[in-house]
């Protein structure tokens, strides 16, 4: 699924091991979210739209997902 993570990430001034840790997770699921090679749990969806001060729905781009 693609989504806007790597540009909110940015612009609050959070590595991708900053934000992996503040969601409780590795770096490498972060990186493998931003690069719409694995889908986020709804609860992981959620906590990732708080720590970047936004919705799920703006978080993350409704359609197919790229190949």
């Amino acid at each position: 699924m693609e989504n806007n993570i790597r540009e909110r990430r940015k612009k609050r001034q959070l590595s991708q091991e900053s934000l992996a840790k503040k969601a409780n997770v590795t770096r490498q699921t972060i990186n493998a979210i931003e690069n719409a090679k694995y889908d986020p749990s709804l609860e992981l969806a959620f906590r990732l739209a708080e720590i970047l001060e936004t919705t799920v729905d703006q978080l993350f781009i409704k359609g197919v997902k790229s190949e």
